[in-house]
């Protein structure tokens, strides 16, 4: 499996950072986890067969998380063409939050029909789901009102267990998530200042030992973390970057 950070940044661009979207390239298949609004320029950017992305998981519905869904459906449909089918799955909610962010970005496209299959499959948290060649297991954090939702992901491909907090504060459901996962993907948005919704490294430097991953790599970080990058002691992504696991 081979894990690329098409985006890590947060939802301001610190450091000049893309949005959230890692790219997953697996031995049957090709997904992405979460697609900001930047994503498509920066998979672009990176040469990423679009058309070869069987599934989408989204995390939660914030811009830089899930607002560069309108530019890969109407870029599938109309620049590369894309004919294969599409599952996009998240939360609660995702067909209207579909509806709802196709018209704000390109008012009228939500009821384009698409030349390929489009599924949009809503996962509840705490359940697992398969999909082509992996299964998802999703729990509930904490990133606003808990009706939110917002949705940490623990992925079984490969033989090999791939686990994201997504943004949240600290909730102990993000142990089971990251429990001995072969790669954990934290947000570590603050350095050691401990605010609501949002998990700052501290912490998660405190609940590691809950967890015990056999690799962790921190994204989503502010200017203050991106500063302190070089003298951590912890792996940092970065856009563009690979890892095989």
């Amino acid at each position: 499996m081979r894990l690329t950070f098409v985006g890590c940044g947060d939802a301001f661009g610190s450091g000049g950072r893309f949005n959230t979207c890692f790219h997953v390239e697996a031995e049957s298949t090709r997904f992405l986890i979460d697609c900001g609004a930047s994503s498509l320029i920066a998979m672009k950017a990176l040469g990423i067969d679009r058309n070869a992305i069987d599934t989408i998981l989204i995390t939660h519905f914030h811009g830089d998380h899930f607002g560069g869904i309108p530019y890969f459906m109407l870029d599938a449909q109309f620049f590369a063409k894309r004919r294969t089918p599409l599952v996009i799955a998240g939360p609660e909610g995702l067909a209207d939050w579909y509806e709802r962010v196709m018209e704000t970005a390109f008012p009228g496209s939500s009821g384009t029909r698409q030349k390929f299959d489009l599924e949009l499959r809503e996962l509840a948290a705490g359940t697992t789901a398969s999909f082509a060649g992996f299964e998802v297991t999703t729990a509930r954090v904490r990133h606003g009102p808990p009706e939110g939702p917002f949705h940490a992901l623990r992925i079984a491909v490969d033989g090999k267990v791939l686990a994201y907090t997504g943004d949240t504060e600290w909730t102990d459901a993000l142990i089971d998530i990251g429990r001995e996962a072969d790669l954990l993907i934290a947000e570590a948005y603050f350095y050691d200042k401990r605010v609501p919704l949002h998990l700052d490294l501290a912490t998660l430097k405190e609940k590691l030992p809950l967890m015990q991953p056999k690799r962790l790599v921190l994204t989503h970080m502010n200017d203050d973390m991106l500063g302190r990058a070089g003298s951590l002691p912890y792996e940092t992504a970065e856009d563009g970057k690979v890892i095989g696991i």
